[in-house]
């Protein structure tokens, strides 16, 4: 195949990673014919790209794997890293490289694209940061050109320095930190850090070198994406004080017991901390053409990372796979467990055998107003008047059409927010919390005759206080949904019973 002709043969190894998982449907839209690495031939399959792509289970450690993998393959992406696989990380890592390095020449391979990360010249670096160098070194050191694109912080949902960023700054009004958080670091947006990596791997003629990306905001410390983080998502202002301390060890332990993410990452990821991490020499778009518009800024990263959760699109956020192509930037269920914003639900279903589904979506479109909330009324008054109490509209409502709801009216303290006819309700809540609530009851044939009914409590919490609004709201969801849910049924049971008599 002629240079620039016709679809590139790509292999992406850690396709099942963060940035991986989001470079292939990318490189697929392309045109490019994309093989895929990863030790779990099922995990891989069971992506929504999975279907459309060549699967080689392998072990990157393993030479034999590797030589099937790379064999007739024109472009390797490197993307594994062995960070949160515990000690000696650092020498899997180099010895993994040597293999990937050897085994594409062999295959004549004419690019390895490898992600790495921005780093100073003139200090001692972390295991973590010394490590991705080394592994860009041995890459380099082989036959096959090899381009390797740096970058610092990727902001995205489930990248886990975004997550660290997320976490601290919606559970922490006020953050003592080690005196790292003044040290310089320049974001990247996910989606050009996505768009650099498909210009690498498609471009024509030779490329090799290292090159840096960013957002061209060199001045940020790290506070200062704690702080921007908190205004982006509409929290309270931060304050983040600096201790006089290094401590990354410590650090890195405070992050972990802060955050969801593990101590195998976020140790590593501190330690890197200690030294400024902007863009400092050749950026690669001297050599390859940057997205449309120019970097993406710091602000605009988060704000695209958080659209959803911010405008409340409860449907496309649950009821729809996420678009690993159009919304890069926003988090999606095959990401790590600590990756996205938080969520709580409460679900309950029941399926009766004896109910017409038709009965219970008679009861779902009249709920409410006169009709009530189909379990403990005395909750229900007590919880109105609490919001009422607060500025809130209560129980005062009721229903703005008593006979059918419509898009947008009000009922109680929710608001109609879609409603599929038959199918499905979702009301958005209006009371006074921190946070965004819905609740989305649902109804649909069982499997064996009757009626499934789905009941779903979704909340977004607002920072702190949100989090712990919902702790206090437990209690009363443990009494109130279970019995809403029984009731509904047995009510929709008897308006059938009623109908055939």
């Amino acid at each position: 195949m002629a240079p620039g002709a016709g679809p590139r043969r790509i292999l992406v190894t850690g396709a099942s990673g963060y940035v991986g998982a989001r470079l292939v449907p990318a490189l697929l839209d392309r045109g490019a014919q994309v093989r895929v690495t990863g030790r779990s031939a099922e995990r891989l399959a069971a992506w929504p790209w999975g279907q459309d792509v060549d699967i080689a289970e392998a072990d990157l450690a393993d030479r034999m794997a590797v030589r099937r993998a790379v064999e007739g393959m024109e472009v390797v992406v490197f993307l594994v890293h062995a960070m949160g696989g515990g000690r000696g990380y650092a020498r899997r890592e180099a010895r993994m490289a040597r293999i990937m390095a050897e085994e594409a020449e062999r295959a004549g391979v004419r690019r390895i694209v490898y992600l790495s990360g921005i780093h100073p010249e003139d200090v001692e670096l972390s295991e973590h940061m010394a490590s991705r160098q080394a592994v860009g070194e041995i890459l380099a050191e082989g036959a096959v050109p090899v381009l390797i694109i740096e970058a610092a912080t990727v902001i995205g949902a489930g990248s886990a320095s975004f997550e660290i960023i997320r976490h601290l700054a919606e559970r922490l009004p006020v953050m003592p930190a080690p005196r790292w958080v003044r040290n310089r670091i320049e974001p990247v947006a996910i989606a050009d850090v996505l768009h650099y990596l498909v210009e690498a791997s498609l471009a024509a003629g030779e490329l090799s070198g290292a090159y840096q990306v960013g957002s061209g905001e060199s001045d940020l410390r790290f506070a200062d994406l704690l702080t921007g983080y908190a205004e982006v998502a509409g929290l309270p202002r931060r304050r983040v004080l600096a201790l006089p301390v290094p401590a990354p060890l410590l650090s890195g332990a405070w992050i972990a017991l802060i955050t969801p993410l593990p101590l195998s990452i976020t140790v590593p990821l501190a330690q890197s901390m200690q030294a400024d991490a902007v863009t400092h020499g050749a950026l690669i778009q001297e050599i390859l053409p940057p997205p449309s518009g120019g970097p993406t800024r710091y602000r605009a990263a988060v704000a695209d990372a958080l659209e959803r959760q911010k405008n409340g699109d409860l449907e496309s956020t649950w009821d729809s796979d996420a678009s690993l192509l159009e919304r890069p930037q926003e988090s999606i269920p095959e990401d790590a467990d600590w990756a996205g914003h938080t969520v709580y639900t409460d679900v309950r279903e029941r399926t009766e055998e004896d109910v017409d589904p038709a009965a219970v979506w008679s009861v779902i479109e009249g709920i409410g107003g006169r009709s009530g909330w189909y379990s403990t009324p005395t909750l229900w008054r007590i919880r109105g008047w609490m919001d009422r109490a607060l500025g809130g509209y209560g129980l005062a409502r009721g229903r703005r059409h008593p006979d059918r709801l419509r898009i947008g009216d009000a009922v109680d303290w929710w608001r109609v927010e879609s409603i599929v006819p038959g199918q499905r309700l979702t009301l958005r809540a209006e009371m006074r919390m921190s946070g965004r609530a819905w609740l989305q009851l649902g109804v649909e044939a069982a499997d064996g005759g009757g009626a499934r009914y789905r009941q779903r409590a979704v909340y977004f919490p607002d920072g702190l206080l949100g989090r712990l609004y919902w702790t206090a709201i437990l209690p009363f969801h443990a009494l109130v949904f279970p019995a809403m849910a029984r009731n509904i049924m047995a009510e929709a049971r008897r308006r059938g019973e009623d109908r055939r008599g």
